[in-house]
């Protein structure tokens, strides 16, 4: 509920033109937002965020103490994330003559998070059909650096508060049978306690692994901005330290959501696999358990706080709230129902198209939002403590080593498959030794292996390679055609024909491991 304090004669104050020139910032026009908590005046160059005198079950801003210490923690919590945003906390004041200033001299009597004025058309949602691949690295970088510095802290409240989200989405959703069908609800709370009771061992575990943060806590494309090509994150959760907290994997699951239910699955794989990549722990690869759960439950709860807003929306757009409503409450159930894992490994000579099929089909194989690649390439430079593109020494490719490799290949698709999502490896396998050792791990865990090697000429392959730039990979023109001594006419595996284009090779990779219903949006 909303409690008046005067906060309109501030607000007025605040669209005011004529009050940034006070401090040396005038401006021609102001912008005012509005959200349920708060409200935001944008000025030029920056933007002052008042809290609204409101008092929800899961927020208290109603006195001015407590707007102000709402202010501070929001300002700590997000100068982590997006120091190039969060300035300060200022105070509208009342002067001796009765007038208001900004940082004056009187008694405050509002508080205001002052910020850097970004372009708000360009947070991602506004932007959502541009995210191309390079800032799906990026957005993978970012967050998972977001994580490394997010406080850990204990995870058995956080876990428990879990199935208090499932209980508060049951209830909201009986109460609204005209968006959520009954049996659709039962069913899926069914599925959803199900999986909570299943990963629940696993969530405190990884708590004790230090994988339960405090992290941002409202992970939505709305909260990331483009700035100067590159993504920022800023308005994490401040008013409840228990809402913001969470399985790292379940604060990136609602930037992963958000991407698929808007069509975007193949830009969401990228970002989960330049994650897990990022943060080089392998212990994640089990949490992807909690990932069906995770997905669903963000969708859930989107679908219920959008509901929310149909009774205070105009007439005409409340057709297009509940279209919303259901697609959330839908890609919810999709999400937890997860099919069976593939196991996929992708081989050929260099050059042939290994990465860019292993990249290109991985939406494509369910659980949402697709399979995990794991590439030979970076993983040997993970080996020796180098960044990707850096060059490794002749030693580094020693029979041994590249033993090793292989070894981590299997050690992570066994991870991956057990914790029932799809992996596809991407290596040579022009060894049958090498091919062998994932047999081996498919067997060990009963998932069958689809092998697909791939084959082109070697005047394509030195193409293409010629035209590699920034890539794990350390093969050149040498080794390409020293390449040309491997017997590979007893590779078991399905050969594909991978001269033509990328779609060509994916259509032939599709039609060979049968994939005739896909997940993904091409």
């Amino acid at each position: 509920m909303e409690k008046r304090h005067g906060q309109e004669e501030v607000f007025r104050f605040l669209a005011n033109p004529v009050t940034y020139g006070q401090v040396g910032g005038a401006s021609d026009a102001v912008r005012r937002i509005d959200t349920h908590a708060a409200s935001v005046f944008l000025a030029s160059n920056r933007a002052l965020k008042v809290k609204r005198a409101v008092e929800f079950p899961f927020l208290d801003y109603s006195t001015l103490a407590k707007r102000k210490e709402a202010c501070q923690a929001e300002l700590a919590v997000n100068s982590l994330y997006a120091p190039e945003i969060y300035r300060g906390v200022i105070a509208i004041t009342r002067e001796a003559d009765g007038r208001l200033a900004l940082q004056g001299k009187g008694i405050p009597v509002e508080w205001a998070v002052e910020m850097h004025r970004f372009d708000e058309g360009r947070t991602l949602d506004n932007i959502a059909g541009e995210i191309d691949e390079a800032l799906a690295e990026d957005l993978g970088r970012v967050v998972a650096a977001a994580h490394e510095k997010s406080p850990i802290i204990e995870a058995g409240p956080w876990v428990e508060a879990l199935e208090t989200y499932l209980d508060q989405n049951l209830v909201a959703f009986r109460e609204m049978p005209e968006l959520f069908e009954p049996a659709a609800v039962i069913a899926l709370d069914r599925k959803s306690r199900a999986a909570y009771e299943r990963i629940r061992p696993l969530l405190l575990a990884r708590g004790r692994m230090g994988r339960v943060r405090r992290c941002h806590g409202d992970l939505h494309l709305g909260n990331i901005a483009l700035i100067n090509d590159r993504p920022i994150l800023f308005d994490a959760i401040e008013f409840d330290p228990l809402i913001a907290a969470g399985d790292v994997l379940y604060d990136l699951s609602f930037l992963l959501m958000d991407l698929c239910e808007r069509n975007r699955i193949e830009i969401a794989n990228i970002v989960l696999n330049r994650y897990l990549v990022q943060t080089r722990c392998i212990e994640d690869l089990d949490g992807l358990a909690a990932l069906p759960l995770f997905l669903s439950l963000r969708a859930a709860i989107r679908a219920k706080v959008t509901a929310a807003r149909i009774d205070r929306a105009e007439t005409h757009q409340r057709p297009a709230i509940a279209q919303s409503t259901r697609a959330y409450f839908a890609f919810s159930r999709r999400a937890i129902s997860s099919p069976a894992p593939r196991f996929v490994a992708i081989g050929g000579l260099s050059g042939t198209g290994k990465t860019r099929l292993a990249r290109t089909l991985a939406s494509y194989l369910a659980p949402i939002p697709g399979a995990i690649v794991v590439r030979s390439d970076v993983e040997r430079k993970a080996l020796f403590g180098m960044i990707e593109t850096e060059k490794l020494p002749e030693t580094a490719y020693a029979d041994e080593v590249t033993a090793r490799v292989y070894g981590v290949l299997a050690e992570k698709a066994s991870r991956v498959l057990a914790a029932g999502h799809s992996i596809i490896l991407d290596a040579a396998f022009a060894d049958q030794r090498e091919r062998g050792a994932v047999a081996v791990a498919a067997k060990s865990i009963s998932v069958p292996l689809q092998g697909l090697f791939l084959t082109a000429s070697l005047r394509t392959r030195l193409t293409r390679l010629r035209s590699r730039e920034n890539d794990a990979s350390d093969a050149n023109e040498a080794v390409a055609r020293a390449q040309e001594r491997y017997d590979l006419s007893q590779v078991e595996w399905t050969t594909l024909d991978a001269s033509g284009t990328v779609q060509e090779t994916l259509a032939h990779a599709l039609a060979a491991l049968d994939c005739r219903n896909t997940q993904s949006s091409g």
